[in-house]
């Protein structure tokens, strides 16, 4: 890199992390001074409080960096711009893609730093943030869906008509097993009660009904001479009892609070748990899906709003580089409402994950693509 390279990289990466840094301070006095009344009601130390900012501070931080790279862009470009320093550099024979590689050597920096928190480091931060958020700022959850159903295996349904997440108690329990689309066993219960000792499900008053068909050549007659036919027996075994254990491949865990779970889950975490939900045949699949897409597109968001802050803020204004800069916040503005109102649809089902938080950087990538034309050379 030149020495113009050097001095613009700078620049842009340390006013990034300069108004990462405002940001997030403004940001958790606000959500200190919103939450201080729940934080004393549950008698929490600081040494408690202070965790909960160490992970709430980067989950924050990985939100607002495509923006805060945008704000950044914006300001370096206009305040070298108010001082004929953009005009001096393009004067002395760079191109002005030549005087762009500086700022998409610091999108790409800022992209690769991204992707990685947001992947991998901030979801595992988010398990503790999450925990926290739950026990102590969110009101109590009662799970409260009835005729709760669930594959738990490509052959086997789940079935239960209420589920008491406080005592873990799940009510007209059944499972049933099939082979070749024909039931083949079916086991109810009354009750079903998860051991925290043995790390089991008990069955109270349960039955198991087993059947089995044999199919036997029967010899029929008609008008048109000897036919062969298949009748079939059905044998059937049941089976009672009082109390037995079981292990199921599901757990309490399933009836929990599913409060921005994604938060919490790491790219590959993401991967299994959506295979998971669709071998199930569960519902509210989407959203998982937007979180994971998301955290794809995220890098590119970030080098699209990089081309698109020096292409606004690269010719010199009459009114200064405020309003520049105010046209920077507008156009990040726009891109917030659409970036969640496609979000929104994603969620749900109203159009596919893969191609609603795509679309957001399809349209602003068109618009800086035109906006190119008319840049000053």
């Amino acid at each position: 890199m030149k020495l113009i390279d050097k001095y613009i990289l700078k620049r842009f990466l340390s006013t990034f992390f300069f108004v990462v840094l405002i940001l997030l301070a403004i940001i958790c006095v606000i959500d200190l001074t919103e939450k201080m009344d729940k934080y004393t009601k549950n008698n929490l130390d600081a040494g408690q409080i202070l965790g909960y900012y160490l992970d709430f501070l980067p989950w924050v931080g990985g939100l607002v960096t495509p923006i805060t790279v945008f704000i950044a862009t914006v300001y370096v470009c206009a305040r070298m711009a108010g001082h004929t320093e953009v005009i001096a550099i393009l004067s002395s024979g760079v191109s002005f893609r030549r005087f762009l590689l500086p700022y998409f050597i610091g999108a790409a920096v800022i992209a690769g730093l991204s992707f990685w928190f947001n992947g991998w480091l901030i979801p595992n931060s988010n398990k503790d943030r999450l925990a926290f958020e739950l026990q102590y700022l969110k009101n109590k959850f009662y799970f409260d869906k009835r005729n709760i159903h669930i594959q738990v295996a490509s052959d086997v349904n789940l079935y239960m008509s209420t589920y008491n997440n406080s005592t873990q108690t799940g009510y007209n329990f059944t499972l049933e097993r099939f082979e070749n689309l024909r039931l083949v066993e079916k086991l109810t219960a009354n009750r079903i009660v998860w051991d925290t000792t043995k790390l089991k499900w008990t069955l109270h008053d349960w039955q198991i009904r087993k059947v089995d068909a044999i199919f036997e050549p029967v010899a029929l007659t008609d008008s048109s001479g000897k036919v062969e036919n298949d009748k079939a027996t059905v044998l059937t075994e049941i089976q009672r009892g009082v109390v037995a254990d079981t292990t199921l491949i599901i757990t309490p865990k399933e009836f929990e609070s599913d409060y921005r779970k994604f938060d919490g889950m790491t790219i590959n975490e993401l991967n299994e748990y959506i295979d998971t939900l669709r071998a199930r045949g569960s519902t509210g699949v989407e959203m998982y899906e937007v979180e994971l897409h998301t955290r794809y597109s995220s890098p590119f968001t970030i080098f699209i709003l990089t081309f698109m802050g020096v292409i606004v803020s690269a010719r010199k204004s009459r009114g200064g580089t405020g309003v520049q800069i105010a046209a920077g916040f507008a156009l990040s503005f726009l891109f917030i409402l659409f970036f969640m109102l496609f979000r929104t649809f994603a969620e749900n089902g109203s159009t596919p994950p893969q191609i609603s938080v795509w679309i957001p950087n399809i349209i602003f990538g068109i618009i800086s693509g035109i906006m190119y034309k008319y840049v000053p050379r």
